[in-house]
């Protein structure tokens, strides 16, 4: 391939050094070591699998499938560049952007994926730990860095607890895969209390940075909201709280039951007794060996500073006159940007949600376009959401209209963040082995059927989520309205939940009744929401009329012809 453009001079992620990359040179040789030998029968599928899974591969339905790792769901212009090369050369030119703050690339040939990793390398980027019973990817705030209420920037702590938990030799193979989430603001949007460990950085009086964790919490077969462990643990003793927890779990985590095994199940059968058991681990570790300082927290925070921000006012002239003049773009920027700490700026999300698209999916050209938008835009940085959505952290005010004018032809510039066809949908029984129904026809059938931008604007924040099996990687639980697709006798049908929500209130969504067939499954979404339309007061979202009314009209609309 040609030769990889510079690292933007102010793109802030954290930049490997001569360790981080003979480490992923071995790693990459090592596995093509290990495919050359499954590919002419030396290793059998049983063999290799732990191997492939190690290095972020999985067999799905059709093909394999690579997933890479985005650290805290950051990315610079040179590698998001990089995976629009790699889904152009080896996929089918696209790639999925998962709620783990990854990407996906489902159409991969075995004997391309020990290249797929060399590129990947290039740019300092990776599929270690995407897969397995270890720690996952560290999410954190899409907006991290960048937000207007945020208390702490997180990403220096992410990536503190990426390269600790990285082949950490006790926790490489713990009872079950391990998810880890951290915010620095006091609006959650890293669904914190729905982690094994979720983690909330905060000031105390004096200043000091210390974390809230919750423990236990998640989605799947048993979906629990998660326990409060410590409200305020100093910074110092940060890794040694995550070292001891994961202790804890690793020694006690039910290994005999895959169902049983998430540390969830294990805080909520201790109770108060895995706090004293975390205390106790907590008091006999060396303090010295585990003692987080300071100087390494801003050696690794010098990697995040800002960039050199303008000195700019809020709404410019530009600003108010474009809007003024532009109906479509004043919807844009209210539904597509977020505050900003800096005077002048705003966050841009990018929808990866057209109507009637793929949620989630990202094609080689779209990637390539976010890359040049970003470096003319945003400093060089592009930030991957937990909901599947791009955002541009660091854009001036006077420049969206440029901004929204250059997104319309690469169809990424639909203004539907929060709204009904915003949808999170994992995969499903399109690609996923383990899937027992279609989730992406869904998400596209319900989007087509809400199209109208005036209808959406009308219903209001909804967040609809989307599962094609019991494993809940479209987190229907804590949707607003929450989808599970589930094979029946041979049949798809799909279970609806109401009232969940990720956010600070936490809450799992109750089961509304009778599975509905795939056929009859957007109209049962329509009449929920012609349901809540009907009875909600004014400003009333659906969330907030589901919680006063209870299901009970919900049921009567849905069940009542039955």
């Amino acid at each position: 391939m040609d030769s990889l453009p510079a690292i933007p001079p102010h793109a802030r992620t954290y930049r490997y050094d001569a360790v981080d990359k003979a480490f992923l040179q071995a790693r990459i040789a090592e596995f093509r070591d290990q495919v050359q030998r499954r590919l002419d029968g030396t290793l059998t599928e049983d063999e290799f699998k732990p191997l492939r899974l190690m290095n972020g591969l999985y067999l799905q339905l059709h093909a394999y499938m690579l997933r890479v790792a985005i650290p805290y769901g950051v990315l610079n212009t040179r590698q998001l560049r990089q995976l629009a090369y790699i889904a152009r050369r080896w996929d089918r030119g696209f790639g999925h952007f998962t709620t783990r703050q990854n990407i996906q690339f489902n159409w991969t040939k075995l004997a391309d994926a020990p290249d797929m990793l060399a590129a990947l390398a290039e740019v300092d980027m990776h599929a270690i730990q995407t897969s397995g019973n270890c720690v996952r990817n560290v999410t954190t705030d899409e907006f991290a860095g960048a937000a207007a209420d945020e208390v702490v920037d997180p990403r220096p702590y992410a990536e503190i607890l990426r390269q600790w938990s990285t082949l950490h030799p006790e926790f490489t193979y713990l009872p079950r895969k391990f998810k880890i989430a951290i915010t620095g603001a006091p609006h959650d949007r890293v669904a914190a209390k729905l982690h094994d460990i979720g983690v909330i950085a905060k000031r105390n009086t004096e200043g000091e940075v210390g974390f809230e964790v919750w423990v236990g919490g998640g989605l799947g077969r048993t979906p629990i909201v998660g326990t409060k462990l410590f409200d305020f643990v100093p910074e110092a003793d940060f890794l040694a709280t995550m070292e001891a927890t994961l202790r804890v779990y690793n020694a006690l985590g039910q290994r005999e039951n895959i169902y049983k095994a998430r540390i969830k199940i294990l805080v909520r059968d201790l109770g108060d007794e895995f706090r004293r058991l975390v205390e106790r681990e907590l008091a006999e570790m060396p303090e010295g060996r585990y003692r987080l300082p300071s100087e390494v927290v801003q050696a690794i925070a010098a990697h995040f500073a800002p960039p050199p921000f303008a000195r700019l006012t809020d709404n410019p002239p530009a600003l108010r006159q474009a809007l003024e003049a532009n109906r479509a773009f004043a919807t844009w920027v209210k539904n597509c940007t977020h505050p900003h700490r800096a005077p002048g700026y705003v966050s841009v999300v990018i929808s990866l949600k057209p109507i009637g698209g793929i949620p989630g999916d990202a094609s080689a050209d779209q990637m390539e376009a976010v890359a040049d938008l970003a470096d003319r835009f945003s400093f060089g940085e592009i930030r991957v959401s937990h909901v599947q959505n791009l955002v541009l952290p660091h854009v001036r005010q006077e420049d969206l209209p440029a901004l929204f004018a250059a997104l319309k032809p690469h169809g990424l510039a639909t203004p539907n963040i929060g709204l009904v066809s915003d949808i999170i949908s994992c995969p499903g029984m399109d690609y996923c082995a383990l899937a027992t129904a279609r989730s992406i026809p869904v998400a596209q059938r319900i989007s087509e059927r809400f199209a109208d931008l005036d209808a959406q604007l009308d219903i209001g924040t909804l967040h609809v989520n989307i599962s094609g099996c019991i494993n809940a990687c479209g987190h229907h639980h804590v949707g607003h309205i929450g989808i599970l697709g589930v094979d029946k006798r041979g049949e798809e049908v799909y279970q609806i939940t109401l009232g969940g929500s990720a956010t600070n209130d936490a809450a799992i969504g109750e089961l509304i009744g009778p599975a509905f067939s795939y056929d009859g499954v957007v109209d049962a979404v329509e009449t929920i929401i012609r349901t809540y339309v009907a009875h909600r007061a004014p400003g009333e979202t659906f969330k907030d009329a589901y919680r006063r009314l209870g299901p009970a009209p919900f049921k009567e609309a849905l069940y009542a012809a039955a």
